[in-house]
């Protein structure tokens, strides 16, 4: 085996052996948990269009993923507003329980947040797309990751997991956080 397929294979196996109850828990210290500002995508834009700013592109936001639907979505297009990506799995009933919470913050910050859920740790994409439609995720965007390489631009090693990203593309919070918490750290980010 190459020495990069050794890699992706110890990552992958990694990724899974964190399951769903493991890693830290919610609202436990993880990773940098500053704060800043930060805003969102509509619903009803489409994400893979143009960035909402005319500046650079932030690198954190220099990739490209397609969607559960099987769509095309660039980063570029979360430029300008402040980012929450939470990453799920189909499988995990954590994230089953925080899917409303997650479709609420979309819902109560429309226009000043974009919220992306990156779905992966071997879901499948069948069971990603009942994940969203039965867990009424549908209004914001939903990325099949199942290949890691999201995951692994963020540093991401467990589901149930968060990554919060100012309107400058940096990285203001990493790491789990119950829903208070996130509700929390999004009213401060769009200040």
């Amino acid at each position: 085996m190459s020495r990069i397929g050794h890699g992706v294979s110890v990552a992958c196996a990694v990724l899974l052996l964190a399951g769903c109850g493991a890693g830290t828990a919610p609202g436990s210290a993880v990773g940098d948990q500053t704060t800043g500002p930060s805003t969102r995508l509509p619903a009803s834009t489409t994400p893979a269009a143009t960035p909402t700013t005319a500046g650079p592109v932030p690198q954190t936001l220099t990739f490209t993923a397609r969607t559960v639907d099987s769509k095309q979505f660039d980063g570029a297009s979360l430029s300008g507003k402040p980012v929450v990506l939470w990453f799920w799995a189909a499988w995990c009933p954590r994230c089953r329980a925080a899917a409303d919470d997650v479709a609420r913050i979309d819902r109560d910050f429309t226009d000043r947040v974009h919220v992306v859920g990156v779905a992966g740790l071997n879901s499948g994409e069948d069971a990603m797309r009942r994940f969203v439609t039965d867990r009424g995720i549908g209004g914001f965007v939903n990325l099949a990751d199942d290949d890691g390489q999201i995951w692994q631009r963020f540093g991401v090693t467990t589901q149930e997991y968060y990554v919060l990203l100012d309107t400058a593309g940096e990285v203001v919070h990493k790491g789990p956080l119950t829903q208070d918490e996130l509700r929390e750290r999004v009213t401060a980010m769009v200040g």
